[in-house]
């Protein structure tokens, strides 16, 4: 039977030991694909930990697509492609509206669309105190001086620091970019790979990106998706130079994409010089169960993938800093390309966001977040369940992020169930929504994103939610008793 030793394991938690063991043991082949895994009761005993220890490290390595389960038979080591890759040979007007206003944006009671974060979960006096202490002791010509294009030093060294820690990334300050909110870094990144590349992305998959790159007048590919993600061979047939995607929480659909699709994306980029790939990390900070998923940046071998991330999911919408981590080798194109261009995140901030990572601040600060997401989301899951809804709906991803999907039982159709919610004053939205080709639509699927939710408003949402879906005003009557809080950019 398998065997590990937990002696001088440091800081890391016993099921975090195991996990990373029998994930190196898989990686160097000494766990062959289709072999199966002691049971977990066995294994416990025969390592002395306890069933739980075992338990979490085998959902961990299902999740990241290490292992398999086959129901009442155990847990698999899965296939993976992970041969090195080889490297490629070097080749030869919206309408006019008369008043000139832009038009309002409807605020809904209870929104489960929208992203947005209480009012009191945002740390201000700690904010204000570090923006007092950067204005009290940087010099004043170097808090007014016109930053460089990649952001300032301070920041792109917490930045570096941070991704190492928690997403066990080994970067440089150097590879990093400072920008004003991800959309503007997507419109970075068309200028530095070139507009003449075809673009891929995820279908379903984030509308607005797929509107972002239109009006960069890209070509846009929308690659159909499995279990795993995008299909590589669509995307071979596609054509497509560049992929944007989101492997560790796709949305909408919530899918974790397994380490052997991953194998295989890297394989695909590796096929051409001037293939890249986007990954978009939007929510990592919230994975509400287990260690967050390995980047896809950290198995790169061949510099083919472009990280980004934003701090607005994780400090508020309205806090407009995001960052790219650059391949070494498109770090020099960037700045000889790019370089002219002035920082877009004025130095205040900057510096300001700077201490608040290095100073363990953000860190607090997530871990305050996480808990309120995963209470929030745990009594809206209750007050579901006591619903009339109950026995009608089917939940799943409510580990992987700030929204979950719930399929629908019901022989209401999804314009009827929208008009419904509108007229209750509830924002909400399905699978099939988020779709470019309409083929293979995941049918009365919603898209549960709670993280603007309210806790006091919980129980009347999801009344209101019965009576748009079951077309029943007695539903709203009859409130569950449990009282009660997906854009990325």
């Amino acid at each position: 039977m398998l065997t590990y030793s937990f002696e001088n394991i440091a800081s890391e938690s016993m099921y975090e030991h195991l996990y990373r063991c029998i994930k190196q043991d898989i990686l160097q082949k000494k766990l062959r694909a289709g072999e199966k895994l002691p049971s977990k009761r066995s294994f416990a005993k025969n390592l002395g930990v306890s069933t739980i220890t075992v338990e979490s490290a085998y959902a961990q390595l299902v999740a990241e697509g290490f292992l398999y389960t086959l129901p009442k038979r155990g847990y698999y080591v899965c296939e993976l492609e992970q041969e090195a890759p080889v490297p490629a040979p070097a080749p030869p007007a919206p309408p006019k509206r008369s008043e000139g206003k832009a038009p309002e944006q409807r605020t809904y009671w209870a929104d489960f669309v929208g992203s947005s974060v209480a009012r009191d979960m945002f740390p201000f006096s700690v904010w204000v105190k570090l923006l007092r202490d950067v204005t009290a002791s940087e010099d004043e010509a170097t808090l007014l001086t016109d930053t460089s294009a990649g952001g300032i030093r301070q920041l792109r060294q917490a930045i570096a620091d941070h991704l190492y820690q928690f997403r066990g990334m080994t970067i440089s300050p150097e590879q990093i970019v400072v920008g004003a909110g991800t959309e503007y870094l997507y419109g970075v990144l068309i200028q530095l790979l070139g507009r003449h590349r075809g673009y891929a992305v995820e279908d379903p998959g984030y509308q607005r990106l797929s509107k972002i790159y239109e009006k960069n007048d890209v070509a846009i590919h929308h690659i159909p998706m499995d279990q795993g993600g995008v299909i590589p061979e669509k995307l071979e047939e596609s054509g497509a130079e560049i992929l944007h995607i989101t492997p560790s929480h796709h949305f909408p659909t919530g899918i974790v994409m397994p380490v052997s699709r991953r194998y295989e994306l890297l394989s695909w980029a590796s096929k051409g010089e001037n293939r890249y790939i986007i990954e978009d990390d939007y929510d990592c900070e919230f994975r509400l169960a287990g260690r967050p998923i390995p980047t896809l940046q950290s198995i790169d071998v061949m510099e083919k993938v472009i990280y980004i991330n934003t701090f607005s999911k994780s400090l508020a919408p309205a806090f407009r800093i995001s960052y790219l981590v650059l391949p070494r080798h498109l770090v020099t194109r960037f700045y000889e390309t790019l370089g002219f261009y002035s920082g877009t995140v004025s130095c205040l901030e900057q510096m300001t966001l700077a201490r608040f990572l290095a100073q363990g601040y953000f860190e607090k600060h997530i871990n305050r977040m996480r808990n309120h997401y995963r209470a929030l989301r745990d009594k809206l899951l209750a007050a579901l369940r006591q619903s009339p809804l109950a026995g009608k709906v089917k939940i799943s991803g409510e580990q992987a992020g700030l929204h979950f999907l719930m399929a629908l039982d019901t022989p209401r159709s999804e314009e009827a169930i929208l008009q419904a919610a509108e007229g209750l004053d509830l924002r909400i939205s399905f699978v099939s929504q988020y779709y470019f080709s309409a083929p293979n639509r995941l049918p009365h699927v919603l898209v549960m994103n709670y993280s603007g939710l309210e806790e006091g408003k919980v129980a009347e949402a999801v009344a209101r939610l019965c009576q748009a879906v079951l077309g029943e005003p007695e539903a709203a009557a009859d409130p569950p008793a449990t009282q009660g809080r997906g854009d990325h950019t």
